[in-house]
């Protein structure tokens, strides 16, 4: 019993604040006592085709204070038009844009948008966001069309303002303001004059090649050209040299005769072996060689 009062005021916050107050303030939403607008939208109340008040501040907001004893039936026979205030992005692929040279030419173009007018958002146009998305594909074919392929591929930042400029000041009719627009791809769209390209390119990339390694060659050979010229200089060079260092290495044996004469000896020597001949070796003192000197002298004998 003593602890009934502690849970009878628990019961009583727990129904006050999770049943009581949300009701309680459900009611007072319903008759237009406040309403709250969140942060990134706005709300535009229309009464019997009249737009009473357009709420673009994030907070709470008494209606009964800005719209009189309006605020207690618009909810009930009006209309309340939640507005996404947020910035959007949109990227088109591949616009169809002709350069100057006639090539068919793909443009992606990327850009930014928000509602700045709920107002004319919602009753200036059906379908605002497809208008603003035509006004920029039509905005860049008409400014980028006829430039030259050379200016389309390098200069995206300045083609990029130029659509910008093209487009903002109708997009603001409809509610819509452009931010942010930028070409973020620009490509062919004839797979023919892709091919072309490429086969170009390749024969190009080919040909650079080739040319790489002829000079390579050319460069080998004038290396391999040089190099056996020095060679046969330095070779000429040595035989120049060889009869020189024979002939001095000779004077300076001469002067020793016995040296001279075993050197000789020893080069005749070496010649006959190189050379292969049959050597008759005869004993000293036997006669022998004049025998056969006289027998190879004496002529031959006549037939009888």
């Amino acid at each position: 019993m003593i602890s009934s009062p502690f849970f009878l005021a628990a019961a009583v916050t727990f129904f006050g604040l999770w049943i009581a107050v949300p009701v309680l303030l459900g009611v007072l939403r319903l008759l237009g006592f406040y309403t709250i607008v969140h942060e990134g939208t706005a709300k535009v109340f229309v009464l019997f085709g009249n737009v009473l008040e357009t709420i673009t501040e994030p907070g709470i907001h008494f209606l009964w204070l800005r719209m009189g004893p309006a605020a207690l039936i618009v909810n009930w026979i009006g209309t309340c038009y939640p507005i996404d205030m947020r910035m959007d992005q949109v990227y088109r692929r591949s616009e169809p844009v002709n350069s100057e040279e006639g090539a068919p030419i793909g443009i992606g173009i990327w850009y930014e948008m928000y509602v700045s007018d709920p107002v004319a958002f919602l009753f200036k146009n059906a379908d605002p966001r497809g208008s603003l998305a035509a006004n920029v594909s039509n905005a860049t074919v008409r400014s980028l069309s006829n430039m030259k392929l050379a200016a389309m591929l390098g200069n995206r930042h300045q083609m990029s303002q130029v659509v910008r400029e093209e487009v903002s000041p109708k997009s603001h009719e409809w509610g819509y303001k452009l931010g942010s627009v930028y070409i973020r791809k620009i490509h062919l769209r004839d797979p023919r004059m892709i091919k072309q390209i490429e086969e170009k390119v390749v024969n190009r990339l080919r040909q650079v090649t080739a040319a790489i390694k002829q000079d390579g060659e050319n460069q080998v050979n004038i290396i391999a050209s040089t190099a056996q010229r020095q060679a046969a200089i330095a070779f000429a060079e040595a035989a120049a040299l060889r009869p020189k260092i024979v002939g001095q290495a000779l004077k300076t044996i001469s002067a020793a005769p016995d040296i001279l004469q075993a050197m000789f000896e020893i080069l005749e020597v070496q010649r006959v072996l190189e050379s292969g001949a049959q050597i008759t070796m005869v004993p000293p003192g036997s006669g022998m060689l004049a025998q056969l000197v006289a027998a190879r002298t004496e002529p031959p004998a006549p037939a009888a």
